[in-house]
């Protein structure tokens, strides 16, 4: 038997949501010369959220704009945007779409095809609820989402030629989300 989503969270309302960028965030961390962690972020990004009485009706898509990367250093972001690494002027770009949504103790996990540079890759994010409720400023119903990934930067041709040492393996997103219902 399958379990509704309204039991294990409360104040769940099905639907469809436009996700909030002003009241959200896309970021991520990679690790540099094995010693630290860089973070940054995506200033430019949209995506839409289908909730339903089931995890399995539940959906997710989302895009990021590669040009909107943010990492508080503008050399550093050029590279990120340049043929190394995003290849911004060839993949405007990074796009996610939802395959399966299934609850895992207190998380969902949403596998899902994430493309970068053209390259497409089975992911899995886990998502932790943040709840839903009423934005106060507006009157509309909202969610609130957290979810992560961590996948390996050469899967998709993040620069390649650079050795781990450099810059680290893997790359690690987050995503803090707010969402709001849809009028229709």
């Amino acid at each position: 038997m399958t379990e509704s989503v309204a039991e294990f969270i409360p104040g769940f309302t099905a639907g469809t949501w436009t996700i909030d960028a002003s009241n959200s965030e896309v970021g991520f961390t990679v690790r540099h010369l094995g010693v630290a962690r860089v973070h940054g972020r995506f200033n430019v990004f949209d995506g839409t959220i289908r909730t339903g009485e089931t995890a399995e009706q539940c959906s997710v898509t989302a895009r990021i704009d590669t040009d909107s990367i943010d990492t508080g250093f503008s050399a550093r972001d050029g590279y990120i945007r340049g043929d190394d690494v995003l290849a911004a002027d060839q993949h405007k770009e990074l796009t996610f779409r939802s395959t399966q949504v299934r609850r895992h103790e207190d998380r969902f996990l949403i596998d899902g095809e994430l493309t970068i540079r053209g390259m497409t890759k089975e992911v899995t994010l886990v998502a932790e609820p943040g709840g839903f409720g009423t934005d106060p400023m507006r009157g509309v119903p909202v969610l609130g989402v957290s979810a992560a990934v961590t996948f390996s930067r050469t899967d998709f041709g993040l620069a390649p030629d650079v050795p781990a040492a450099v810059v680290g393996a893997t790359v690690h997103i987050t995503l803090d989300i707010q969402a709001s219902l849809d009028a229709s």
